[in-house]
């Protein structure tokens, strides 16, 4: 039970709340033309969970050197030597093997992609040293979820997914913007690069409200595009009380609440699938 934690803790295996809700919400909506199936969700929490599994487990084992240097990381499973590089690479391996083979399971077209989509998730974590729009990459490796979910619900083509994928983008970097305001002192001073690095932090704060709203309005745009119920814009009116509650636990010259501004982001996805879930299925 100790190792089990061990690796729970090593990849915050509480935090898939925040893609998988997303990844079920873009199945909820190719559900209304394609035929439901609980075997298909399944699969789809199993792709979702493994997929970031590997993703953070390779984030933690590609920054260990980094995050040993960096007080606030100092204390995660492979600075402190709770888990060895070998046993960390082997969990990705592991992890990836499991998310391929769960692609396999639900349609050739999911099977053809998984490797795109471990492509995506994996240079997240190696962004932060070419470029300066390293949250950016996080955004799109969570805008991946909601398209994910749509085809390996059988969905065709159709503007859904892709307004839901470029609102979970904007979401996720701009509260990733937030995250990394409190490394920007550690990143100049290590040649790590991300946009509060760059611009600074008063700055990164504007540009993640800006991308907080336009989150919002491509919610509310998906509501129009694919005609759904008035409740799921209170959905999304709620997502919008969350995100500016969010924001204001974050100033240039305080950022003691940014941990908390992060976690409130759980609750985001979770709104908003049963927003959605409500708007199809109950009215």
């Amino acid at each position: 039970m100790g190792k089990l934690t061990t690796y729970l803790s090593f990849v915050r295996f509480s935090h898939s709340v925040f893609a998988l809700p997303f990844a079920l919400t873009g199945a909820l909506l190719a559900w209304r033309e394609a035929p439901f199936s609980w075997w298909q969700v399944l699969w789809i929490v199993v792709c979702m969970v493994s997929a970031r599994s590997a993703a953070m487990g390779f984030n933690r084992l590609v920054d260990a050197r980094v995050d040993a240097l960096n007080p606030r990381t100092a204390m995660r499973e492979l600075p402190r030597g709770m888990m060895s590089s070998t046993e960390a690479a082997l969990f990705v391996l592991v992890s990836a093997i499991v998310f391929v083979a769960g692609a396999a399971q639900l349609n050739r077209l999911c099977l053809l992609l998984s490797p795109v989509a471990l492509a995506i998730v994996f240079w997240y974590s190696l962004a932060k040293r070419y470029t300066t729009y390293t949250q950016m990459f996080l955004g799109l490796a969570m805008a991946v979820a909601p398209v994910g979910g749509w085809i390996a619900a059988g969905g065709g083509a159709g503007a859904e997914p892709w307004l839901l994928g470029l609102a979970i983008g904007l979401w996720v970097g701009g509260f990733d913007i937030l995250y990394a305001c409190q490394d920007v002192a550690f990143d100049r001073g290590h040649g790590l690069r991300s946009i509060p690095a760059r611009f600074g932090v008063p700055a990164s704060i504007r540009l993640s409200r800006a991308m907080h709203v336009a989150t919002v309005v491509m919610m509310a745009a998906l509501w129009r595009v694919a005609a759904l119920p008035v409740v799921y814009l209170a959905g999304v009116g709620i997502v919008a009380l969350l995100l500016i509650y969010e924001q204001s636990l974050v100033s240039d010259d305080d950022l003691s609440q940014v941990k908390k501004a992060f976690d409130l982001n759980g609750y985001v996805g979770i709104v908003y699938f049963a927003a959605t879930a409500l708007a199809l299925y109950v009215e």
